[in-house]
């Protein structure tokens, strides 16, 4: 069973493992928990079983008027078993009274993000991969 939880009070970096798949240099454990405890919100999926952290979102925020979603993630073996889609709609009800609410995600991300009402628009970043493991 997965339960969700939004904070990480009772995780520590044990219950962090396998994160950022396919990311040529994905930061570490610690420094995956340094962003989930520096993030303005979070929503963390736990395998009841194991106690492991199994998906997250997490959201920066001004807390006035916007917020932005910068990361989701779900464990390949976890995948397919609706863990993301919890996690986006209880972030999205989370961060409900904020104006704009702003993620940039790839092409084939766009189908699954409409699904939230959320609209497609443009963007533009900078990607420091050199930097990607974390500062």
């Amino acid at each position: 069973m997965i339960s969700y939880i939004n904070s990480i009070e009772s995780v520590s970096t044990k219950n962090i493992k396998g994160f950022f798949v396919n990311w040529p240099n994905p930061p570490s454990t610690e420094k995956h928990y340094e962003v989930l405890k520096n993030s303005s919100y979070i929503w963390l999926a736990l395998d009841n079983e194991t106690n492991d952290i199994v998906g997250f979102v997490t959201a920066i925020s001004d807390n006035v008027l916007s917020a932005y979603i910068p990361l989701l993630e779900v464990l390949p073996e976890y995948q397919g078993k609706g863990i993301g889609t919890q996690l986006v709609k209880l972030m999205l009800e989370t961060l409900e009274d904020f104006y704009m609410v702003d993620l940039l995600c790839d092409e084939d991300l766009t189908e699954f993000y409409s699904k939230f009402g959320m609209l497609k628009s443009r963007g533009m970043v900078i990607r420091n991969y050199d930097k990607q493991c974390g500062r």
